[in-house]
């Protein structure tokens, strides 16, 4: 069964390549690159990011290949908000790849209060090969980079998170076979996540069609690079309020958190100014019979019901296993020259 199931997982990516393509996406070359936002990478850059996943995800769970490829090598991790997803997809893939990873929370290193960014960077740099930053401010990120030698991984900020994105979009090449015209609908807040998925869905191919409450809009500054990039790629963006307008003859419903950490404070104005964009099998009810659904986790109730959320539509938990595939392959590609094994994802 284990061979079987081996040989159609690979088989399915042969029939997903393009020798000329992967020719193309072979020379890009990322090694000492930081990460702080999808915004600065092309679309073969992402490409190349996914490509790279996919071939470690195959390499290592289906044929259960050793690849030490960070072997001798450590990450610094600083979280300043808790994660489940984030730690775990970054300590247990750091460590499968043989390299050893160093947890740090605002108990441990009071980032810009006991030391100063500047100080952390450059000392941290001294000691590791790379940080991952899981902060509140984005500019946070900004001077880190700055200041070390080494690269900084966006774990997630005000402002971005491309960890999850990168998931996101590796998780529907699995799922559809290419991205290329896939249409992704947004049903909630203009927060980070979003801007993620503004940053990237065009250079991939994929139409973005995002419902937001008046007052919750995206950053006016990410809307205007996205509506840019959009033409640039001959996609479609669309911005509305209606929840029922963007999910309609949309392939995949995403949706988060309504009340992000830090905003404890907004939850009974938030939750109002929400109603009725909970995703349900109506709101699918307009979309395309192929629709399915995705969630950054943690999910609350009033976002999704159970009916949607557990069901064969919700591509869930494969989106969070593919966070450790995508963080595995985003840092071997900032680290090491690493080669993709496998044919090139259809995209």
């Amino acid at each position: 069964v284990v061979i079987g199931y081996t040989l159609i997982y690979f088989i399915k990516y042969i029939c997903c390549f393009s020798s000329a393509g992967a020719a193309c996406l072979g020379s890009v070359n990322l090694k000492g690159r930081s990460c702080l936002t999808l915004k600065d990478f092309s679309s073969d850059e992402i490409k190349k990011l996914l490509w790279v996943s996919g071939d470690l995800k195959h390499r290592i769970k289906h044929e259960k290949q050793y690849l030490p490829l960070l072997q001798g090598k450590s990450i610094a991790m600083i979280f300043e908000k808790r994660s489940t997803r984030t730690r775990m997809s970054t300590e247990t893939g750091f460590s499968l790849l043989g390299g050893h990873p160093c947890f740090l929370t605002s108990q441990d290193i009071h980032l810009g209060v006991n030391e100063s960014c500047t100080d952390t960077a450059r000392v941290l740099s001294g000691f590791c090969d790379v940080v991952l930053a899981r902060v509140y401010k984005h500019s946070t990120l900004e001077e880190l980079d700055r200041e070390a030698s080494i690269p900084i991984i966006n774990g997630l900020s005000d402002l971005y998170h491309p960890i999850q994105i990168l998931a996101d979009f590796l998780t529907l090449q699995e799922h559809y076979g290419s991205l290329n015209g896939l249409t992704v609908s947004w049903i909630g807040d203009g927060n980070n996540v979003l801007h993620s998925f503004m940053m990237t869905a065009a250079k991939l191919g994929v139409h973005l069609k995002v419902a937001t409450p008046k007052g919750y809009e995206p950053d006016k500054g990410v809307t205007e690079e996205a509506h840019r990039l959009a033409k640039q790629h001959g996609t479609q963006l669309i911005l509305t309020s209606d929840p029922m307008e963007a999910a309609r003859d949309s392939n995949v419903l995403v949706t988060d958190t309504w009340v992000s950490m830090g905003q404890e404070e907004e939850k009974k104005k938030r939750l109002k100014d929400f109603h009725g964009y909970q995703i349900s099998m109506q709101t699918g009810s307009v979309a395309k019979s192929d629709w399915t659904f995705l969630h950054c986790l943690p999910r609350k109730m009033e976002e999704v019901d159970d009916q949607v959320f557990y069901s064969s539509r919700s591509l869930v938990f494969s989106e969070a296993e593919n966070r450790k595939w995508t963080i595995m392959g985003l840092i071997v590609s900032l680290l090491t020259d690493y080669t993709p094994q496998i044919p090139m994802l259809k995209f």
